[in-house]
């Protein structure tokens, strides 16, 4: 189990999968940096559209893969935020693409990353990898995926400023945003990054 544990990315949460083909991701292999993201702390306006209240930024962190850039991760939030209950609130997980990756890849990577976690029955390994297939576009440097979750309802992706579509299964919105976010993700640093400001 653990070697299928490794980074993705996204929301989306994961993402990071083969690069260029030649990357094969798995835990133990995996590293991180402590370089900050490039993008500012105040709250972006497309964030305040998606996020009622006062969002604030929970955390940001730079993924990388063996020296490779990935993505730039940062999580939004309300100010009441707390991190043992995540899964109970709405939040805008934002990643930024620092390298070109295939959808098909990344939708692939999440799935492996939610049964890294907890084993996924085989008809949610076949009806949420066709979903993610469905929605989850090719990426190039750059380019900008976002997640909105809500709570007991699903959530929904947007690449750019696009929606790509609404996911209904509130099951698999909440393990997407696991892969970031559960205490069992593959990814501890990166998530102990996104939830570093939560008590701030």
């Amino acid at each position: 189990m653990t070697t299928r544990r490794s980074a993705l990315t996204h929301v989306m949460r994961a993402a990071v999968l083969s690069c260029a083909g030649a990357l094969s991701l798995d835990a133990h292999a995996n590293q991180q940096s402590n370089a900050k993201p490039d993008t500012p702390t105040a709250v972006p306006s497309f964030v305040r559209s998606l996020l009622r209240g006062t969002p604030r930024l929970i955390g940001q962190h730079r993924f990388t893969y063996w020296g490779f850039e990935v993505y730039d991760a940062s999580l939004w939030g309300s100010t009441a935020f707390a991190p043992d209950n995540w899964a109970m609130q709405a939040l805008v997980l934002e990643l930024r693409y620092l390298r070109d990756f295939k959808g098909a890849d990344i939708a692939q990577r999440s799935i492996d990353e939610m049964q890294g976690q907890r084993t996924l029955s085989a008809a949610q390994q076949h009806n949420w990898s066709g979903v993610l297939q469905s929605l989850i576009p090719n990426v190039r440097s750059g380019d900008r995926i976002t997640g909105v979750y809500a709570p007991d309802k699903g959530m929904q992706l947007l690449h750019q400023d696009r929606l790509l579509g609404d996911i209904t299964d509130a099951e698999l919105a909440k393990r997407f945003f696991g892969i970031w976010l559960a205490p069992e993700t593959s990814q501890r640093q990166l998530r102990q990054q996104l939830l570093a400001g939560a008590q701030q």
